[in-house]
C-alpha cells in the first residue's frame, strides 16, 4: 500500500493539481481555449513526440509488438461496444457517442504527461505513450470520424484531411529517421526543441484543466455508466488479458497497461458536438472519465510495478 499511495502522490496528485488550477484560472481570466489547443497540439505534442523518439532506443520488434497489441485491443473493444449498443437498443447517434467514447482516449493532454512522469528515468516507456498516441491520432480520425460522419460520400477526405494537418506523424517520423541513422543534433536547434517539450506538461493539463472548467454532470444515465465502464475497466483487463496471453513483460506490458487505463478524449466530445449525436453526454463522459480516473489510473500504474 506504501507503493499505491506513492503512486498517487507523485504521479497522479500534481497531474490533477495543474488540471485544476487550469479549471481556476479559465473561470478567473477566460482562456482563448482555441489558442490553447492549436498551441498543444501543433506544437507542443509534436515536440514531445520528436524528443522521445529521438532519445528512445525502441526496437522494430516492440514497435511491432506495440501496434500489433494496440490493435487486437481496440478492435476488441470495438466489437464489445457495438454488442453492448446494440443490446442496450441505443440509436444511431447513442451509439457513436458511446462507442468513440469507449475506444477514444486521451493519449495527448492526460496520458502523454502521465507517462513523463511515470517514465521520467525510462525513454523507452515515454516512447512507447508516443506510439500510443500516434495510433490514437489515427484511430480518431478513421474510426472515430468514421462513427460520426453522416454523409459517407465525404468521410475519405475529411479523414485524409486531419492525418494530414497533424504533425505529430512527421515530427516523430524524423525523431525515427535521426535516431537511426545517429545523428548529433546541433545544440543551436536542440536548446530550443528540448525546452519545448519540457513546457509540455504543465501547459497540456493546464489547457485540459481549462477545456473542462465549465462542464457539468447533470444525471447519471446507463450510457454514461456502460461508457465509464468500458474506458476505465473493462480497457485495462482487456489489455491485461492480451498481455498475459502474448507474454510480454517488462517496461512495453507496463506502458501498453498503464495507456489502457485512461479517460476519454476530448475528441470524442467534439465529434459529437460536431455532428450533433448527444453532446452535453459525450462532455459529461470526458469530464466524469477524468476525474475517476484518479483513482484507477492510480491502481493501474500500482498493478503495473506488482505484475510486470
Amino acid at each position: 500500500m506504501d507503493v499505491f499511495f506513492l503512486i498517487l502522490i507523485e504521479v497522479i496528485l500534481p497531474v490533477f493539481i495543474l488540471i485544476g488550477a487550469g479549471a481556476f484560472l479559465h473561470r478567473k481570466f477566460t482562456f482563448d481555449l482555441n489558442t490553447l489547443s492549436k498551441l498543444t497540439t501543433y506544437f507542443l505534442i509534436p515536440a514531445i513526440s520528436f524528443v522521445n523518439i529521438y532519445e528512445s532506443n525502441i526496437g522494430g520488434e516492440t514497435m511491432l509488438i506495440t501496434v500489433g497489441l494496440l490493435t487486437l485491443h481496440n478492435v476488441c473493444l470495438i466489437l464489445l461496444c457495438s454488442a453492448a449498443a446494440k443490446a442496450a437498443k441505443f440509436d444511431a447517434s447513442m451509439s457513436s457517442t458511446f462507442k468513440n467514447s469507449v475506444v477514444l482516449i486521451n493519449a495527448g493532454n492526460f496520458g502523454l504527461p502521465v507517462s513523463q512522469l511515470i517514465f521520467q528515468t525510462n525513454p523507452l516507456g515515454a516512447s512507447i505513450q508516443v506510439i500510443v498516441l500516434l495510433f490514437q491520432n489515427f484511430l480518431n480520425y478513421t474510426y472515430g470520424l468514421m462513427n460520426c460522419i453522416s454523409a459517407k460520400s465525404t468521410a475519405t477526405a475529411s479523414m485524409l484531411k486531419e492525418l494530414v494537418k497533424n504533425p505529430i506523424i512527421f515530427t516523430s517520423i524524423l525523431g525515427l529517421i535521426l535516431n537511426i541513422m545517429a545523428v548529433d543534433i546541433p545544440s543551436v536547434i536542440w536548446g530550443p526543441v528540448e525546452n519545448t517539450a519540457n513546457a509540455f506538461i504543465a501547459i497540456a493539463l493546464v489547457t485540459l484543466g481549462a477545456q473542462s472548467a465549465y462542464l457539468k454532470l447533470n444525471r447519471i444515465t446507463l450510457p454514461l455508466v456502460l461508457s465509464l465502464a468500458g474506458r476505465l475497466i473493462i480497457s485495462p483487463i482487456i489489455a491485461l488479458i492480451f498481455l498475459w496471453m502474448f507474454g510480454i513483460s517488462g517496461t512495453v506490458a507496463q506502458a501498453l497497461f498503464i495507456a489502457s487505463s485512461f479517460p476519454s478524449s476530448r475528441n470524442s466530445a467534439l465529434f459529437a458536438l460536431e455532428y450533433h449525436h448527444y453532446p452535453d453526454l459525450a462532455a459529461q463522459i470526458v469530464l466524469v472519465s477524468t476525474l475517476l480516473s484518479s483513482i484507477t489510473v492510480t491502481i493501474v500504474v500500482y498493478l503495473s510495478k506488482v505484475l510486470f
